[in-house]
C-alpha cells in the first residue's frame, strides 16, 4: 500500500486530484496487486504545492518536481522500480503539460521497515500483509 507525495511549484498541475488517482493506479499496476479495496483504499498519493521561494536545486532553480514513493519492503523489483519511475515521470511531464518537466522530475523510491506499515491501527510486516491479503481472496 504504497504513499506517494508530489512536491512541485504552486500551479504546476491543473488537476491535482486526477493525477493523484493515476499515480495510484500505476503503482498498484506496477506492484500488481488486486484491485481489492485493501489496496485501492490504502494506495494513496499527496499533491503538495510549495511556493517557487520555497526551495532551490544549489543553481537557484525552482522549477522541479519530486515525487517520494514509499512501499513496503521488497515489494518492486528492478524492472518495476524502472517502469514506475518512467511513468510517474511521464505522468507529471503530461498532467503539467510541459514536457521539459520530465528533464526536471526527481523520483526518489524508499521502502518502509517490516512492521513499519501501519494501517487500521495494526504495523503490517510484509509477510502480514501477504497472509492478508491471501485471506481477502479466499486463498488461505
Amino acid at each position: 500500500m504504497p504513499m506517494i507525495d508530489v512536491y512541485a511549484p504552486v500551479g504546476t498541475f491543473n488537476d491535482k486530484h486526477a493525477l493523484a488517482q493515476q499515480l495510484a493506479q500505476t503503482i498498484m499496476r506496477w506492484e500488481k496487486v488486486p484491485a481489492i479495496p485493501f489496496f485501492t483504499d490504502n494506495t494513496a498519493a499527496y499533491v503538495h504545492e510549495l511556493a517557487p521561494d520555497s526551495f532551490s536545486t544549489a543553481g537557484g532553480d525552482s522549477t522541479h518536481v519530486r515525487v517520494q514513493v514509499t512501499t513496503n519492503a521488497g515489494a518492486l523489483d528492478r524492472e518495476q522500480q524502472l517502469g514506475l519511475v518512467k511513468d510517474f515521470t511521464t505522468l507529471l511531464a503530461e498532467a503539467a503539460g510541459d514536457p521539459t518537466l520530465a528533464d526536471r522530475t526527481w523520483v526518489q523510491l524508499t521502502e518502509a521497515v517490516p512492521g513499519g506499515w501501519g494501517i487500521a491501527g495494526h504495523a503490517y510486516t510484509n509477510e502480514e500483509i501477504v497472509q492478508h491479503v491471501r485471506r481477502l481472496l479466499g486463498k488461505d
